[in-house]
């Protein structure tokens, strides 16, 4: 960090380039506002939703055993995020729209800073290569990252920044501040269980192969540890201690064959998870294999261990997520109910840390070619750079034809939906049908229908009477519920997994099968759809009135239970 204290040098021009078109990458969040385009699936359709009725909801500073009214009749407080997560207090003190910008932001910068600094210290300290170090750093923090996850992955590097210098015994405050402060801004559960997991089993290789107790480093692991289970003590509580079973209790995720398995694994290694994109397929991949042919060619192995090592974990991690949908697990997650509450798989997160220090030591292997490669290793980094901004949200979903935030919660609409019923809100209950709960939620309408990390097993059952003729006529929206059920959706055997028709379509619900008398019994007077439903009187719905609005990607029919 004394770096920046410098006198100015081309490396130090070339990173505040960088941070120039990190910002430049985020000026669209706060130029377009509500007018953005960002992502829908387990963002619009879920987290942000969450944020909104979690801050209205009083609860912020709930007891353990508090619930939030608006949904499903008292959601574990537990289910929302805790009152120590950075990104609750964004949402809490501004706008959706700017509180996220300002999230991105935060994260992205972090993100460079971080990997920057390990990149320095650790990995490729020659001066000469400055513009790898820089590069990939951009690159990096560029990646189109899971945006509720914060600083999950994108924090992973300025960790292990952290880690390696406490290893090394090279210890300042800076180091501790990090370990402090990043749980502030991360998930543990979504990124850094898996990364300080990691780190055990480095300070245990040492105490095997040096025989290094390093009782600080090991310390300074449990340290983070502790701060983490601390800030997410609600999670802990609602999936560890709790004595009434979740809608997790019943997850059956391990249910392929081997041969699809393997398949997974590659396809997870070329391509990566939805979760954390890393965007490696077209350059990078490629880049990993020509590196390693000049090592194996060269007899560099000892030399260039550590790219060797990382481009074998890259691929472990892509096979350890794919084997734990192996049915051959199975039988041991009925034995240990952990094994289903928890998610193993995401030992992958660690991939983005993992592929990007892996592009750097790659691109080092070949710029010590020669100039000629000084060149191609330029043109490298930038066309990389190119492809993430090219990937920037903003174009991505408003080339796929997403609404953006406006059009997507359609405050207006909404409200008029509010004045037309005319009654409290808190005085009845609402089911959204080929939209997603979290747009009716996010207008202040409590739902019987949710999408979240876990609720009551109880009432899993008790809301499956009410889609229980649907699911029998799709076996698959019937696996899809019972054995993961995250999305307690009213599903339409018509519809499918499709929760977002927009105002242009011509679907249309003909042979709608609900049970009406379940869902008035939990609550239920009205009931929303993005399509009209041809036999809702036959199904005990009487239909009121289409809603429409210029700023709505929806037109909203409302139905009233007889």
């Amino acid at each position: 960090m004394q770096y920046f204290t410098k006198k100015w040098t081309t490396e130090r021009l070339t990173v505040f380039a960088a941070l120039f078109i990190l910002l430049i990458y985020v000026l669209p969040l706060f130029l377009l506002g509500e007018n953005a385009h960002i992502r829908v699936h387990d963002n619009l359709d879920s987290n942000i939703a969450w944020y909104k009725v979690l801050v209205r909801s009083n609860e912020l500073f709930g007891s353990l055993n508090a619930v939030i009214p608006q949904v499903i009749n008292g959601l574990p407080r537990g289910a929302y995020e805790s009152e120590y997560s950075g990104i609750i207090w964004l949402h809490a003190l501004f706008p959706t729209m700017t509180a996220y910008a300002i999230s991105q932001t935060i994260t992205r910068v972090m993100a460079f800073l971080g990997m920057f600094w390990l990149l320095k210290k650790h990995f490729i300290k020659e001066q000469d290569v400055s513009l790898i170090r820089v590069g990939v750093s951009l690159a990096f923090a560029l990646t189109p990252f899971w945006p509720s996850g914060m600083l999950s992955t994108l924090g992973q590097p300025l960790a292990l920044w952290a880690f390696l210098n406490i290893r090394n015994r090279e210890i300042s405050w800076k180091e501790w501040a990090v370990l402090i402060l990043l749980p502030l801004y991360s998930s543990f559960v979504l990124g850094f269980f898996f990364f300080l997991t990691a780190m055990g089993l480095l300070w245990l290789r040492d105490l095997i192969k040096k025989r290094d107790w390093n009782p600080v480093f090991i310390g300074s692991i449990a340290f983070m540890t502790l701060i983490y289970l601390a800030i997410e003590y609600r999670l802990v509580f609602g999936l560890v201690f709790a004595e009434a079973p979740t809608s997790r209790s019943e997850f059956v995720n391990s249910t392929l064959g081997l041969g699809h398995t393997i398949c997974l694994a590659f396809l997870n290694f070329i391509f990566g998870h939805n979760a954390v994109l890393t965007i490696h397929t077209a350059i990078i991949l490629p880049i990993l294999f020509v590196a390693l042919g000049i090592v194996i060619s060269r007899k560099s192995l000892q030399t260039n261990h550590r790219f060797v090592f990382l481009l074998g974990l890259n691929f472990l991690l892509s096979l350890w997520y794919a084997f734990w949908f192996y049915k051959g697990w199975e039988p041991l997650k009925e034995q240990f109910s952990i094994l289903n509450t928890f998610n193993f798989a995401r030992f992958h997160f660690l991939r983005p840390l993992v592929i990007y220090l892996g592009f750097a030591l790659g691109l080092h292997i070949l710029w010590k070619m020669g100039k000629l490669w000084h060149k191609r290793v330029r043109v490298l980094l930038v066309l990389q750079v190119l492809l993430l901004c090219v990937c920037n949200d903003e174009i991505i979903y408003r080339v796929y034809g997403e609404p953006s935030v406006k059009q997507f919660y359609a405050v207006d609409q909404f409200q008029q939906i509010k004045e037309y019923i005319g009654k409290p809100q808190q005085s009845y209950r609402l089911g959204s049908i080929g939209l997603h709960p979290a747009i009716a939620q996010y207008n202040g309408f409590y739902t019987l229908d949710t999408y979240n990390n876990y609720y009551p097993l109880t009432y899993k059952h008790e809301f499956r009477k009410i889609i229980a003729k649907e699911l029998d006529k799709s076996p698959d929206l019937k696996t899809y519920f019972d054995q993961w059920g995250g999305r307690c959706y009213l599903f339409v055997s018509e519809l499918g997994e499709n929760y977002g028709f927009k105002k242009n379509s011509a679907k249309q619900i003909h042979h709608l099968e609900l049970n009406i008398d379940a869902f008035k019994a939990m609550g239920g007077r009205y009931l929303i759809s993005s399509v009209p439903i041809l036999n809702a009187d036959e199904d005990g719905l009487l239909f009121l009135k289409s809603f429409d609005n210029p700023d709505s990607a929806w037109k909203i029919y409302l139905y009233q239970v007889k």
